[in-house]
């Protein structure tokens, strides 16, 4: 078996390919990122550098591959400061992807990586399977587009596809500044330094979010999940914790109860707005197919911190 990761030199990816090498079906991955990025040493990886854009490029890391997993993209505050690229990216050469599966191999099994950004503002009392989508941002609108063309090439059977929507995934070291959501991951590693840090929250502010370790392991089972176990379900959301941030910040602390670090608050409107106002979260279709969650706030510290 083959397994191709686009997107696999990110914070996702690199956790993501440690997963896949542990399944002992899997004989052989390709991996591909626009950068340089470290790949482990394992006789069955073949890393190739480039944009998935290219068709020559995009040909080498796909074909024979029987499960390809999307996680390339032009992200967030990213997305919103240049659209031309985001749209290359998250809209063009997503659908060339599915085109050139659609012609060739359309029983290879695709997971694209979603967003909980397709959902509107604000947000109702509970979010569940039957929410009504309306992004505000670029980037949720994208993945929206990607959402719906995957579906509708799944019915017509031109593509064995699903789209899944992890919420926030912690915690990357040194996270991209350009991304609004930096700060969540910051923290992390703020209190376990013992370094100082201002979130632009409040701290009764809640949000959605998972471990790298869990989201991984989610990104493989929708990989391995059978056609017939899937059905027709084949864009939802995944399993989150909503946590407040005085909560996230009180489990970082008991994880690392000799921390010197020192966390204030100033609240910015528009990013509570995104990231600081989640409602409940019930996920009927991801948890009936198996996919897993952070149990608590200490689980998703520790699971989080755990990756290498």
């Amino acid at each position: 078996m083959k397994v191709a990761i686009i997107g696999a030199g990110g914070f996702i990816g690199a956790a993501l390919t440690q997963k896949i090498l542990q399944n002992r079906e899997v004989q052989s991955v390709s991996l591909l990122d626009t950068t340089d990025f470290p790949v482990p040493d394992d006789h069955r990886i073949e890393a190739f550098r480039g944009n998935f854009a290219d068709p020559c490029l995009r040909g080498k890391v796909v074909d024979g591959a029987d499960k390809i997993i999307l996680l390339a993209a032009i992200l967030g505050g990213a997305a919103e400061a240049n659209y031309d690229l985001s749209r290359q990216v998250n809209v063009d050469a997503t659908l060339d992807l599915f085109e050139y599966l659609r012609q060739r191999r359309p029983e290879t099994r695709l997971v694209l990586a979603s967003t909980v950004a397709v959902y509107g503002e604000p947000l109702p009392a509970i979010v569940d399977d039957r929410t009504p989508f309306g992004p505000t941002m670029v980037y949720g609108a994208q993945k929206l587009m990607m959402e719906i063309a995957l579906s509708n090439f799944q019915r017509r059977g031109w593509l064995d596809g699903v789209a899944i929507r992890p919420s926030g995934v912690m915690a990357r070291d040194g996270a991209d500044a350009r991304l609004k959501t930096a700060f969540m991951s910051r923290v992390f590693y703020a209190v376990k330094r013992g370094e100082d840090i201002e979130l632009p929250v409040a701290p009764q502010s809640t949000t959605w979010l998972t471990s790298v370790e869990t989201v991984s392991s989610n990104f493989s089972h929708a990989a391995f999940l059978s056609a017939r176990e899937l059905g027709n379900e084949r864009a939802f959301t995944l399993p989150a914790l909503r946590l407040s941030f005085e909560e996230l910040v009180a489990a970082l602390f008991r994880k690392f109860p000799e921390s010197r670090s020192h966390i204030t608050y100033a609240p910015n409107a528009e990013l509570i707005s995104l990231f600081g106002s989640f409602p409940r979260l019930v996920t009927e279709t991801a948890d009936r197919l198996g996919f897993q969650r952070d149990t608590d706030a200490d689980d998703l510290v520790a699971r989080a911190l755990s990756a290498p």
